[in-house]
C-alpha cells in the first residue's frame, strides 16, 4: 500500500487509529472457546464491528506463534479476511523481526509475499544489512523500532554517544539505507516529550505510536508534538479496545471503545 492511500483513508475516516489485534486466549470471552478457530472467530468479530473507525490493525505475531501451527493458521485467516474484505485498511505485523541479510530476506518474504502484509516492525540493533532486505519490497514498509515505551527503553535507548541519544543515531542513520523512504518508525505514547526532537529528524514519517489507552500515553500530547502535514502518525490501542469486555457484547463494547477515539481523533483532525 502507497503511504498516499493511507493519507486518504486517514481524511476519508477522519481516524488514524490502528487497532492491535493481541489475542489471548485466556481473555477472550469463554463462550468463542467453543468454536473452531476461537482466535479467527475473535479477530473477526472485532475488525467487523470497527473496520470503518480504524485505517490499520496490527496483529502481534507472538500471540499467534504462542499456539503453534494453529495459532499461525488462525494469523493466516485473519490477513486474507482482511485482505480480502478490506484492502483499503493498513496491516501491521508486530513481529520485531531483524537478522543478518539472508535471513531478514526470508522474513521480509514470509510476511510481505506469503501473508500479505502492508508492513512489519523490525528491530535496528544490527544495523544497515539486517533492514535493507525489508526495503527492497516495493509499496511495503518497515517500521523501525525507535523510542519504544517500555521500562526497558531507558537500558539502551536513551544512553548518550557523543553527546546523542542512542535513539537519534538510530533515526539519523536510517535515513541514509537504501529505499529509507520505505522506513516508518515504532515511537512509544509514554514518550511524548520527545516527538519534537524526533520530528526534527524524520518530519515527513508515519510514526506507529502504541501506548495510547492501557499504558497510559496521552492523545492530545501525541498529536501536539508529533503531528506533521500529513497527519504522519497510526496511533494504536490493543487491550483498550479489544479486551473492553468479556461477555457475548465484546464487539459491540470494542466498537465503542474505538469509536471514542476516533472522535477525539476527528476532533484533533477538525483544529489541524
Amino acid at each position: 500500500m502507497k503511504t498516499a492511500h493511507l493519507i486518504e483513508q486517514i481524511k476519508i475516516k477522519k481516524s488514524f487509529l490502528c487497532i492491535g489485534l493481541d489475542v489471548d486466549l485466556s481473555k477472550i470471552p469463554q463462550h468463542l472457546l467453543k468454536e473452531e478457530d476461537p482466535i479467527f472467530t475473535f479477530n473477526k468479530a472485532i475488525i467487523d464491528a470497527t473496520h470503518h473507525l480504524c485505517v490499520a490493525y496490527k496483529p502481534n505475531t507472538a500471540f499467534y506463534e504462542a499456539y503453534g501451527l494453529k495459532g499461525w493458521k488462525s494469523l493466516e485467516r485473519t490477513i486474507q479476511y482482511l485482505n480480502q474484505n478490506h484492502p483499503e485498511i493498513f496491516t501491521i505485523a508486530d513481529a520485531k523481526r531483524g537478522d543478518i541479510g539472508n535471513t531478514s530476506s526470508m522474513y521480509a518474504k514470509a510476511f510481505f509475499e506469503d501473508l500479505g502484509f502492508d508492513s512489519v516492525t523490525v528491530a535496528p540493533y544490527m544495523g544497515k544489512d539486517s533492514v535493507e532486505p525489508f526495503l527492497e519490497f516495493k509499496e511495503k514498509h518497515t517500521i523501525l523500532l525507535a523510542l519504544t515505551s517500555n521500562e526497558g527503553a531507558f537500558d539502551f535507548q536513551t544512553k548518550t554517544i557523543d553527546g546523542k541519544e542512542v535513539y537519534k543515531h538510530v533515526l539519523e542513520t536510517s535515513k541514509t539505507w537504501k529505499n529509507s523512504d520505505n522506513l516508518m518508525y515504532v515511537v512509544g505514547a509514554t514518550k511524548a516529550e520527545c516527538l519534537a526532537d524526533i520530528r526534527n529528524i524524520i518530519p515527513n514519517s508515519f510514526l506507529l505510536v502504541p501506548g495510547v489507552g492501557a499504558q497510559g500515553g496521552n492523545l492530545q500530547e501525541v498529536c501536539k508534538y508529533g503531528m506533521n502535514d500529513s497527519v504522519g502518525l497510526l496511533i494504536n490501542s490493543s487491550r483498550g479496545i479489544i479486551f473492553a469486555s468479556y461477555g457475548k457484547d465484546f464487539a459491540a463494547v470494542a466498537a465503542e471503545k474505538a469509536k471514542e477515539l476516533q472522535k477525539e481523533m476527528a476532533s484533533i483532525l477538525e483544529r489541524y
